[in-house]
């Protein structure tokens, strides 16, 4: 029982850190074009 203690709070933290990662991607522009590098190995320079 005390290890739940331990595991509840870890696991929200991990679970904040995952989301904060999630949105620092979005608003970073990491998934505005996704097709765009797909494409971008078919185009020569």
């Amino acid at each position: 029982m005390d290890i739940l203690f331990i595991l509840i709070p870890l696991s929200v933290v991990l679970a904040l850190a995952i989301l904060v990662a999630l949105g620092w991607a979005v608003w970073r522009g990491q998934f505005d074009s996704v097709e765009a590098e797909g494409e971008r190995i078919l185009h020569s320079d």
